[in-house]
């Protein structure tokens, strides 16, 4: 194994097992009981929920650096760089940080198999606690109870939100998929909820374990105004904050949930109001309905539920009409297609439905047969994401705008190809 890159180890990983998503605790568990990891002398915090869960834990990350905190941040997919997944300070660790510390999982392993994601999540931590980080921000992959994530103590679970996604692994209906998400709760530990209503499930895990829960509009809550907006916590109110740049209410509910988080860990960091000002004011992840202005206006969004759709669309139409629009889209095989479509159709007027290169990824001609037969059109595919931007350029009007979204694998080439990564 000695000498491998970081791409070789990578390819080497995906076909150790065939199931990309094998959820259960028991093979990581025993690897991670051989690795000797040393928690944090701080906090670990476990983020989980249907959408919104990368964004809190960079908010989370930038909050604490300004206090001094020493952070080590896990997230997943990643757009471009699988180094993206692993951040120490905010910076993404180099590729022989990761090398090393996937060499170190395979002599500790010996014959216990392991997914894909279960060796990032081992690097994570292994590369956390040998630089001895103060504080964990962790996101759940999929789910809560069985992500391999949760083999790590939280002193605070976040839940963003929860909505139908993943169904084949987590359940039918909303109450369900909350009870493999409040699967992320500790005994007498504090959780927090970042949406409304909450699930009865979230309720009543958090009343048979005896953890404090602390729901938007109850323990927490804001008020918005058109220039600014108005957080209020159980001991403190931070008032005139300005909007995100992207101006959408989800990001706010993002920042609410993580300052609820932050005055119940360590209120002193909220007294920095010009810090929280300035963060509110550079709150834009790439890829996260990020618009790009030239001939034609390109948004570039990782939308790739029912839920985020919808929240697409309304920020597609706050941004205002152009005279034509084309959606390239990419998805996972076990997302609903239609349904994130349908909830689309009224802001597009073309649609290219890509292959996306990922072992889970939907082939472009399939995705394609289904938005047909769901009554969207026309249609067309392409067999590369980055043949789908092109034709989507030769088939769109200057003036005009070209949505790119459905999953991280396809706005994270558009990045690329608009040279913008």
């Amino acid at each position: 194994m000695a000498g491998r890159s970081l791409d070789d180890w990578l390819q080497w990983q995906e076909s150790l097992n065939a199931s990309e998503i094998d959820l259960g605790l028991d093979r990581i568990t025993k690897v991670a009981n051989r690795l000797d990891l040393q928690p944090p002398e701080g906090s670990v915090f476990i983020v989980a929920g249907t959408n919104g869960k990368g964004s809190c834990v960079w908010l989370l990350e930038q909050l604490l650096l300004a206090g001094g905190v020493r952070t080590g941040a896990y997230t997943s997919p990643h757009l471009l760089r699988y180094n993206e997944r692993i951040r120490i300070d905010g910076v993404p660790v180099d590729d022989h940080v990761l090398v090393k510390a996937f060499e170190r999982i395979e002599a500790a392993r010996g014959e216990q198999a392991l997914t894909y994601f279960e060796y990032g999540t081992l690097a994570a931590l292994w590369i956390f606690s040998n630089t001895r980080c103060d504080a964990w921000l962790l996101e759940v992959g999929l789910g809560g109870r069985l992500d391999a994530v949760n083999i790590v103590e939280p002193n605070y679970s976040l839940i963003t939100t929860i909505a139908l996604d993943h169904q084949v692994w987590l359940g039918n209906d909303v109450e369900q998929i909350a009870r493999e998400k409040a699967g992320i709760m500790r005994e007498a530990t504090p959780v927090f909820f970042g949406d409304y209503p909450a699930p009865a499930a979230i309720g009543q895990r958090a009343s048979e374990l005896g953890s404090p829960l602390l729901c938007l509009r109850d323990a927490f809550d804001y008020s918005l105004e058109d220039t600014t907006w108005t957080w209020r916590g159980q001991h403190c109110e931070i008032e005139a904050l300005p909007w995100p740049p992207g101006r959408a209410e989800e990001q706010i509910r993002n920042l609410s949930l993580v300052l609820a988080v932050l005055e119940r860990h360590d209120p002193a960091l909220l007294e920095r109001r010009h810090l929280i000002c300035e963060l509110a004011e550079r709150f834009r992840l790439p890829g996260r309905f990020q618009v790009v202005n030239g001939d034609r206006q390109w948004v570039l969004d990782v939308a790739h539920n029912p839920q985020a759709a919808s929240g697409l669309r309304h920020k597609l139409e706050a941004l205002g009409p152009v005279p034509f629009t084309t959606a390239v889209v990419g998805l996972m095989a076990d997302k609903p297609a239609a349904d994130f479509a349908l909830d689309l159709s009224g802001q597009v007027d073309q649609w290219i439905a890509c292959t996306v290169d990922a072992t889970r990824g939907r082939d472009g001609v399939d995705l394609a047969r289904c938005l047909e037969e769901a009554g969207l059109g026309p249609v067309c595919s392409a067999d590369t994401p980055e043949s789908a931007f092109q034709l989507a350029c030769e088939s769109t009007p200057p003036g005009s705008r070209i949505l790119v979204c459905g999953s991280f694998y396809v706005v994270g080439p558009a990045l690329e190809w608009l040279g913008l990564y």
